[in-house]
């Protein structure tokens, strides 16, 4: 399977390592090598994280990794994970 990264995603994950960056540019460039190696890690069990808390559909799942969420849909036919969502964990959403 192939993994996409819808804009949406890519401009919540800039600004949050813009964020990280403007205190500890080094701890930036770390998360953003940790988080690309869980997104790249999805293909092999794609349907091994929880199913979305935020949707009902079985085949959108929420990758939890240091405190954010980040959401993904499973497009079987396809082929292809379409990353599209990046939060900051919320306990109760």
């Amino acid at each position: 399977m192939q993994v996409k990264l819808a804009e949406i995603f890519v401009q919540k994950f800039l600004r949050q390592l813009d964020y990280i960056s403007s205190d500890k540019p080094g701890a930036a460039k770390k998360f953003k090598k940790d988080v690309f190696e869980k997104i790249k890690e999805i293909p092999l069990m794609p349907y091994k994280n929880r199913k979305s808390v935020f949707y009902e559909n079985q085949d959108i799942r929420d990758l939890i990794f240091k405190g954010y969420i980040i959401i993904y849909r499973i497009k079987e036919k396809e082929k292809i994970i379409e990353v599209f969502g990046f939060i900051k964990y919320i306990e109760k959403p």
